[in-house]
């Protein structure tokens, strides 16, 4: 009962900082019905000074300030997100992270007649906590392509991704931007290859994206456009913009060809130097799926089958390439483990989860982000309720490493919808709106990691202002 009046008002609220605020109050008034001696706390008092030193704790809140609009805030405090050891933080704070993917915002914002629907995604986002997306900064030799043939580029389709990076800031969500596909999707290393064979290469497989040197180039002379953008709408070169959260190199590398990896090493060592060459500042990180190979074969029992051994990727070795600052992991039970739901599905996630947050901490001593996540309403099985118990074994799973100060970093769902983009859905779409459950779930576990990033500080190695109190937040389910 609880979680459905908080999740009503977090959706009703203009601004994610409105529903910090708003979520605070909430906790205050349900631990004050409880009660005093409970969870800790020894009166009402204690509560008070609670949410007040989380407020006065947080960047963007003071109680002697009140509430602020987002507008209100001042650049000063729209700092990039960087690494310290294994964690994210910004301004000192750590950074724990709930988001959401939503890859064809570029396209939308193109045409007039969708590019509303960019905002409207970005306000839902804000209203239930989220903090940073993950969307295409390409779109290969496709319909409304935005690089149309090597380093010849539609300018109104950029001028659609400067509006996209402009909307992000305004919600105060930041970017993950991925920079080319594995897959054939919006073009991918396949429209590469035919660029290619077009200008007279003698090319025989899509993973000579990843080793021919005319290829390489083509790649970079890409990521050299993006980095140097200026943003038409904010006037902000992109690579200088703390808007953008971290640079992707590539949506789940496969170099099928070499199961040695060398091939797909080799590549993500020359353009993790080479990104970090163009843009020191900005975060990178490689887009991997998370899959085990030959440098850590006792760790191939965690990967979901024996072909994912075979796909050219390493996860461990991937990601102690030079450059690359933060590990990502994707996760889908339903088309690695089997289509039918079963709790075989949860029990995969969790332990997927669980060796990848131990080696980012042990082998990397980086962050790990799962970068996608989710199940596809098509599967034979699937209801809402399962979908929630997915998200919810993500979300307690994190929070397992967030209160130790883990490389457990946070998560981005796949994928989130505004109202009326049915039409795009491919199973996995969530679309707040149409589910109040799953949104008060995501709101409820982002207002347990905006508190924890107010209450805490690097310092003091994480230390927190109220221990027990912290403890409460991260683990009652009836907040």
């Amino acid at each position: 009962m609880q979680n459905a009046a908080f999740g009503s008002v977090f959706g009703a609220m203009d601004t994610c900082k409105r529903c910090f605020i708003l979520s605070l109050a909430f906790l205050m008034i349900f631990l004050e019905n409880l009660g005093t001696n409970v969870f800790g706390f020894n009166g009402n008092e204690q509560i008070e000074t609670m949410v007040e030193e989380v407020l006065d704790h947080s960047p963007h809140f003071s109680t002697r300030q009140g509430i602020h609009d987002m507008e209100d805030v001042e650049d000063d405090d729209w700092q990039r997100v960087e690494t310290k050891g294994n964690q994210f933080i910004v301004n000192g704070q750590p950074f724990y992270i709930n988001g959401f993917n939503t890859y064809w915002l570029m396209v939308f914002a193109a045409d007039q007649s969708t590019r509303g629907k960019v905002s409207e995604l970005f306000r839902q986002a804000s209203s239930v906590g989220l903090t940073v997306c993950r969307t295409w900064a390409f779109n290969d030799g496709q319909s409304r392509a935005l690089q149309k043939s090597p380093s010849v580029y539609d300018e109104e389709v950029f001028k659609a991704l400067d509006f996209v990076v402009s909307e992000a800031k305004k919600y105060k969500i930041r970017l993950i931007l991925s920079l080319v596909n594995n897959w054939d999707a919006y073009g991918g290393k396949a429209q590469y290859v035919k660029w290619g064979k077009a200008a007279g290469l003698n090319l025989t497989s899509d993973d000579e994206f990843f080793s021919h040197p005319t290829l390489r180039s083509y790649y970079k002379a890409h990521v050299k456009a993006v980095l140097n953008r200026v943003n038409t709408v904010t006037n902000i070169t992109y690579k200088d913009d703390p808007t953008i959260f971290a640079w992707e190199l590539m949506n789940e590398p496969r170099c099928t060809s070499d199961p040695s990896g060398d091939t797909l090493q080799s590549w993500i060592a020359e353009m993790a130097v080479y990104v970090k060459r163009l843009d020191a500042k900005h975060l990178v990180e490689i887009g991997l799926e998370g899959f085990y190979g030959p440098s850590a074969p006792a760790r191939a029992q965690f990967n979901p089958n024996s072909y994912a051994t075979q796909v050219g990727t390493d996860f461990i070795r991937n990601h102690q390439a030079l450059g690359v600052d933060f590990a990502s992991v994707h996760i889908y039970a339903d088309s690695w483990i089997s289509q039918t739901i079963s709790d075989a599905h949860l029990q995969f996630t969790k332990s997927w989860m669980e060796a990848h947050i131990e080696d980012a901490e042990n082998y990397l001593g980086m962050p790990v982000i799962f970068a996608e996540f989710g199940v596809s309403a098509k599967d034979p099985g699937y209801n809402s309720s399962f979908r929630d118990t997915l998200i919810s074994t993500v979300y307690k799973t994190l929070l397992n490493s967030t209160k130790k100060g883990g490389s457990g970093a946070g998560s981005l769902l796949w994928q989130l919808f505004p109202d009326g983009t049915d039409y795009m859905d491919d199973g996995y779409a969530i679309v707040l709106s149409k589910s109040p459950s799953t949104s008060n779930l995501i709101s409820l576990h982002s207002t347990r990691l905006a508190i924890f990033n107010s209450m805490c500080s690097w310092k003091c190695r994480w230390g927190c202002k109220k221990k027990n109190a912290l403890e409460t937040i991260l683990y009652h389910d009836d907040l």
